[in-house]
């Protein structure tokens, strides 16, 4: 069976005068009003693809939010042949004016729930707007992200005679620490919090060049630091939930299982998949995160009101949603 057409894209949305407004594209070869959305480049990670897509569609410049339902549908691939095409969707809150358009797209259109419900020429495209609109309704639509890094693959212990914490990415890693920057940045991540082992700071060094951004690095989210004392990469977590920016955390496989049982306890109990957010941690915390994993958390609230809406894990070959 021929593997589904990848392809990602967003809902933008805003307030205006109070009122819940989202951005649809018209495309005249088609003549219809859709979501912005486009196919994966090869080697593109689906979040990458979402906000480069709304870029080139709606000149607008997105982090992404919350997740929203997919969708799945017929059409024909560049041979002709019939094929099925993958999409995934996530929120994405429009802070800048779009500048001018430049692709396919001849019209982009502000429209209140209603009127964009009307608008829209496809049913499926229905499902986020609805989903769109309950988060709102629930008042978890505006979130911020919480990164969860696990180190990407290091040279082996066994083939490394210096001290482990100087122990670093092997070509591999280097791939997937490059790889990680774009996902990061597509999430609007501004903050890095990092062991000071060099495997995780090398692997958060791209994205850290790329932002321009000092990267701090704790002794507590360290393996040798956590042995000497659990506690303590509890409480750098706990900074970050306290300061509610988005944030990137890197760290080891021995660690992040603490870390996550702390997002567990977090998840938000009316979430409509609260369940399946708590099992996606779950089996994070259970089986450790892989090399070059990136776990997503998106939260509302901070401090002692910070609860876990939503999780999505970015493997080094696919991610997943919940």
């Amino acid at each position: 069976m021929t593997a589904p057409i990848p392809a990602a894209g967003t809902v933008p949305w805003r307030r205006r005068r109070g009122q819940l407004e989202v951005a649809l594209v018209h495309r005249p070869k088609y003549d219809d009003w859709s979501w912005a959305k486009g196919k994966l480049d090869p080697g593109e990670e689906w979040p990458v693809a979402a906000v480069r897509e709304t870029l080139e569609e709606t000149s607008l410049s997105v982090g992404l939010g919350r997740p929203l339902p997919g969708a799945e549908y017929a059409v024909l691939d560049g041979t002709g042949q019939p094929a099925t095409k993958e999409v995934r969707y996530w929120a994405a809150e429009a802070t800048r004016p779009a500048g001018p358009l430049l692709n396919e797209i001849d019209e982009v259109r502000w429209l209140d729930v209603v009127t964009a419900s009307d608008r829209l020429d496809y049913a499926r495209d229905r499902d986020q707007l609805r989903a769109l609109v309950r988060a709102d309704n629930a008042g978890t639509l505006t979130t911020w992200p919480l990164a969860l890094v696990r180190h990407a693959h290091a040279v082996g212990r066994g083939s490394w005679s210096q001290d482990d914490r100087l122990r670093p990415l092997d070509p591999a890693g280097e791939e997937r620490a490059a790889a990680i920057a774009p996902v990061l940045a597509a999430y609007g991540v501004k903050r890095l919090t990092s062991s000071p082992s060099v495997r995780c700071t090398d692997t958060l060094r791209p994205f850290a060049a790329q932002l321009g951004a000092a990267m701090r690095t704790k002794e507590g989210l360290s393996e040798e630091g956590y042995a000497a004392e659990p506690a303590r990469a509890g409480r750098h977590l706990e900074r970050l939930l306290e300061r509610g920016a988005p944030a990137a955390l890197c760290s080891h496989g021995p660690v992040l299982p603490t870390l996550l049982a702390m997002l567990l306890a977090r998840v938000a109990p009316d979430e409509p998949e609260a369940d399946l957010v708590e099992d996606a941690l779950r089996a994070a915390a259970h089986a450790k995160m892989a090399k070059g994993e990136v776990l997503v958390a998106h939260l509302v609230g901070t401090g002692p009101n910070a609860r876990v809406v939503a999780v999505e894990r970015h493997l080094p070959s696919r991610p997943r949603a919940f």
